[in-house]
């Protein structure tokens, strides 16, 4: 990954209870655009079990990104066991609350999960699947040095069919 020492610094802490109000602030209508819009509480309570579980699960990791050095909850960043074509894969997502973006905390959060995925030696490749009409997003891959692989459908949340991009990283490289 190219000038991550340019990047802003930021950590990664695994997913905690002391999370779940991050979360609803992500689950902003803004935030969600792109994603099939806010969930319900139900559904927010739901995740948030699944992120404090998959760690554990040994299926990925979610974290919160805290910006240093004042430790403030910006977002989060995960990574989890997926199928693609035929390949098992991990796919990562993220998002940053909107008052943070535009200060390159979504590329170096996403950069350090992505260092934790290459420790793990799980999956060769992790794939990326924003929206096309999320240039943000987009521009995370393209910083991080993500293959563009062309675009497809993609169904998330279940149900609603986005296209997307598919950006892929080789994690052994």
């Amino acid at each position: 990954m190219s000038e991550q020492k340019d990047l802003p610094q930021v950590k990664i802490e695994p997913w905690s209870n002391d999370d779940l109000d991050l979360l609803r602030l992500i689950n902003a209508p803004e935030m969600m655009e792109h994603l099939g819009g806010p969930e319900t509480e139900e559904q927010i309570l739901s995740r948030h079990k699944r992120y404090l579980e998959i760690g554990g699960r040994g299926t990925g990791h979610m974290f919160s990104i805290s910006f240093l050095p004042r430790f403030e909850k910006v977002g989060s960043v995960g990574y989890w066991d997926s199928m693609w074509k035929n390949d098992n894969i991990y796919e990562i997502g993220w998002s940053v609350l909107p008052q943070y973006q535009g200060r390159g905390l979504a590329t170096a959060g996403v950069a350090e999960a992505i260092v934790n995925a290459s420790i793990e030696q799980k999956h060769r490749f992790i794939h990326a699947f924003p929206s096309i009409n999320n240039p943000a997003s987009n521009a995370v891959c393209r910083k991080l040095n993500f293959s563009l692989m062309g675009q497809c459908e993609f169904e998330y949340p279940p149900g609603n069919i986005m296209q997307c991009n598919n950006w892929r990283l080789d994690l052994r490289q």
